[in-house]
Formats: C-alpha cells, sequence, structure tokens
C-alpha cells in the first residue's frame, strides 16, 4: 500500500510517517520500480502502536525502547512496567511545573485591574523577571 492509504489507515500524515522513518523509528519500506514507499499491512498495527504511545506522551526514544519490547516475545513485563513508571515519574515532573506556571499567571492576573489604563502588573513583572540578582 501507498504512504496516503496508510495514513488513512493509522491516523497520522504521511509527514509523520516520514519523520518516523528518518528518524530510525520504523523501518524504511521497500520501494516499487516507480521509486513509490510500498508499506505492509503489519506496518499499520506498528504505526498504530507508536502513534499511542507517543499521544500518551512518549518521547521517540521510549517508543524505540518499547517497540524493541514489543518485537521481543520472550520479554520480561517488568521491563515495559519499569519504562511505564518512568514515563509516569516525567508526567508527574511536568504536572508539578505547569501547575506552578498556572499559580504564577493566575497570581499575576488577580493583581491586574484589566481595564483601559496602561499599566498592567503582567507585563511589569514580565519586564522585571531578568532584574532578580
Amino acid at each position: 500500500m501507498n504512504i496516503g492509504t496508510l495514513a488513512e489507515r493509522t491516523g497520522l500524515s504521511a509527514k509523520t510517517i516520514r519523520y518516523y522513518e528518518k528518524v530510525g523509528l520504523i523501518d524504511a519500506p521497500p520501494r516499487t520500480e516507480g521509486g513509490y514507499r510500498s508499506y505492509a499491512n503489519e506496518d499499520i498495527d506498528l504505526l498504530r502502536f507508536v502513534a499511542r504511545a507517543r499521544g500518551l506522551g512518549f518521547s521517540i526514544k521510549e517508543c524505540q525502547a518499547l517497540l524493541t519490547l514489543y518485537s521481543d516475545r520472550s520479554r520480561a513485563s517488568s521491563d515495559v512496567k519499569a519504562l511505564a513508571l518512568s514515563h509516569i515519574e516525567a508526567v508527574d515532573r511536568k504536572i508539578e511545573e505547569l501547575q506552578s506556571i498556572r499559580n504564577t499567571l493566575s497570581a499575576l492576573a488577580t493583581k491586574c485591574h484589566g481595564d483601559d489604563r496602561p499599566e498592567c502588573p503582567i507585563i511589569e513583572e514580565l519586564s522585571n523577571a531578568g532584574e532578580a540578582g
């Protein structure tokens, strides 16, 4: 099948599929005599797997590790779980960072009158951020 059909069946764009090939996440498929990529049905499942993992926030590197485990039928589920738990820790750190950003923005928004006056504590805080020293 061609890349357009594969994109349709996986919900990924052709550009994303080509990117995954470029970074080595998936193998480049054989080419037709005309030079077009020719994908197999197995590529659908593989790319859906990658799309789901990426949707859960796994990095390309983590996806490579997951694909290695996916392909290894003698894998230990503990290896998969360890990767998932490590990712959960990263997600928790990101949540903490985002909560801190939210709290700061909320405090700044509360200080701002939000009217026609040019004075704005948000702009003042952002412009003075580099002066803490």
